[in-house]
């Protein structure tokens, strides 16, 4: 399959595992035989297809991808080691790992060459992960927010499956994970509001507005999430991915203030943006939790859209300024002090 046309099936969810029945169908959030968001959001359709491909084809911005790697800070199973409690890695895309009463949190983790059902098309990292999967340490819990492919890596989850002591996921999602050859009793599976508590982290799954699926023309099979992550005194919001919606402002009112929000904010277009948010849209979304910074994640490593590839970052910093919105953007690879995130670097521009 042509990489562009993967790509634009993949954005309008049209590459979703198909799926009749679920044994999820009690859940609030299923209904007419797939899982639903409690708002039809706005997200492009069968008969935009043609103009989104044409776009894909013909319309891409020359700076879709960066002329060179960005940069990369490799990192060693020693640093991790020694890093204390209440530190953030960003790996790439979606893919961070925390360091929490004393076990390593890996969120979405996407290690593979393409966010591709195959790796020999589709959207290519921009640059290599800043350490490889051999070279992490033991994981005590692996986050994930929903199942497409630039957050649900099948060779990543199969390679960590050993060191990893626990799997938590939507609803669904983590069957998939059991079907791949994980031990189910390593996997838990949560609705939106409810929680689990693992090695002093609580994990609490929370609402997000988007849709789901790994093959061809299903119907939201599994559910997606955000995730309130607290641990140490401390509480991080990760969103997965998301349109932005008032269940933002009821996660704020529930478990905020946050101490740092990694917020979505890339990959977004008109056509879709029920179900991926514009960057300015990050920035509410953040004073809706009540955050106290904001770093924006879900972009840098892959090309998913018709965007520059720097323009999530200029944008939401513009934004954020507006705001009086403190973010922090670390490289990929660059530790962050949770509880005192390093001010904004604008590591994406050319050096001068």
């Amino acid at each position: 399959m042509p990489r562009l046309l993967l790509v634009a099936l993949m954005t309008t969810g049209l590459l979703a595992s198909c799926s009749t029945t679920s044994p999820y169908a009690a859940s609030p959030q299923f209904r007419d035989g797939g899982f639903r968001n409690p708002v039809a959001p706005k997200q492009a359709g069968l008969g935009q297809m043609p103009r989104m491909l044409w776009r894909f084809l013909f319309d891409k911005p020359d700076d879709a991808r960066p002329e060179a790697p960005p940069p990369v800070k490799p990192l060693t199973r020693a640093q991790l080691l020694a890093a204390p409690d209440g530190t953030l890695f960003r790996l790439g895309h979606s893919t961070m790992l925390l360091k929490l009463s004393g076990g390593f949190w890996l969120t979405d983790p996407v290690f593979s060459e393409r966010a591709s059902p195959v790796q020999w098309a589709g959207p290519k990292r921009f640059h290599a992960p800043p350490i490889a999967m051999d070279q992490l340490p033991p994981i005590e819990g692996v986050i994930l927010s929903h199942d497409h492919y630039d957050h649900l890596d099948r060779a990543a989850v199969l390679a960590l499956a050993e060191k990893t002591r626990h799997f938590i996921a939507p609803l669904g999602v983590g069957d998939l994970l059991v079907e791949w050859g994980v031990d189910p009793a390593k996997v838990q599976h949560l609705d939106w509001w409810q929680e689990t508590r693992i090695a002093g982290v609580r994990l609490v799954a929370t609402p997000a507005q988007h849709f789901s699926g790994r093959g061809l023309l299903a119907k939201n099979p599994t559910l997606w999430a955000s995730w309130v992550i607290e641990a140490d005194g401390l509480r991080v919001f990760f969103s997965g991915d998301s349109g932005y919606f008032d269940g933002f402002r009821t996660i704020g009112d529930r478990f905020g203030p946050f101490d740092l929000t990694l917020v979505e904010c890339g990959a977004y277009d008109a056509m879709w943006s029920g179900v991926h948010m514009q960057p300015e849209e990050t920035v509410q979304a953040h004073l809706d939790l009540r955050g106290r910074r904001l770093l924006p994640v879900h972009n840098g490593t892959f090309d998913l859209a018709l965007h520059g590839w720097q323009e999530p970052f200029t944008r939401v910093s513009a934004s954020a300024a507006q705001h009086g919105v403190a973010v922090t953007t670390p490289g990929f690879g660059e530790a962050v002090d949770i509880r005192n995130p390093p001010a904004e670097r604008a590591w994406w521009l050319p050096s001068p």
